[in-house]
């Protein structure tokens, strides 16, 4: 019952929030912005609006692939967010550009989480080494603490990742609105694909905490 409740129920939310923004993001992609201007147009006004004028604007390959990285201070949009005029596009640009704000402003959870990346990355690949190397072929409790750990970290990460997230894309819908480049109309079709794609890190750390209260259950039998 623990497992049917802790795993699968985090595992059918996990599933559902990737339909449901792959099938915002595709009804979006088809709607063109009224404006005509690209997601990197917009990106670029979102940045100039804020006064920055360090950070670079790259293409890259992959399909919603989009991210900020604050240590080389580049803005990656993949090609059909980069080249792209729609709804989707520039939603999506925007809220990468607002991630450039939140660096400039010293966002206090987006600070956090760049200093969570290092231990984060190294339990995320440590994590199949226990999971199928330990805790599946020779059960103990060491393993399970160890996986417990890595797991604490993780839900964390995920945890301090929620306010980042939300934060960027209230950002984005700001600056667009204000800035013009999408009308009032269009202002619904941008928050919910934006929506839509807050909910996967709901579901990612919904994920993650179910995992974290299963290991911790196991391993609070194991001492029983």
């Amino acid at each position: 019952m623990e497992f049917l409740v802790l795993i699968i129920v985090p595992l059918i939310v996990g599933m559902y929030a990737q339909m449901r923004v792959s099938s915002a993001y595709q009804t979006y992609s088809e709607k063109a912005s009224r404006n005509g201007l690209t997601g990197r147009d917009a990106a670029e006004a979102v940045l100039r609006a804020a006064g920055i004028n360090d950070v670079r604007i790259i293409q890259i390959p992959g399909r919603l692939t989009d991210h900020y990285n604050p240590s080389t201070k580049e803005l990656a949009l993949s090609v059909e967010n980069y080249r792209g005029t729609s709804l989707a596009a520039i939603g999506v640009a925007a809220h990468e550009a607002g991630h450039a704000v939140q660096h400039k402003q010293q966002y206090a959870p987006l600070n956090l989480r760049m200093g969570l990346v290092p231990i984060t990355n190294f339990a995320s690949q440590l994590l199949p080494f226990v999971m199928l190397g330990g805790f599946f072929l020779f059960h103990s409790i060491t393993t399970i603490y160890v996986a417990i750990a890595i797991y604490l970290v993780l839900t964390v990460f995920q945890l301090v990742t929620l306010p980042v997230e939300f934060d960027a894309s209230r950002r984005a819908k700001k600056y667009l609105a204000g800035l013009g480049i999408i009308e009032p109309s269009e202002e619904k079709g941008v928050s919910e694909m934006l929506g839509a794609a807050a909910f996967t890190y709901v579901a990612a750390f919904v994920s993650s905490l179910g995992w974290l209260l299963y290991l911790l259950a196991m391993a609070n039998n194991d001492r029983r």
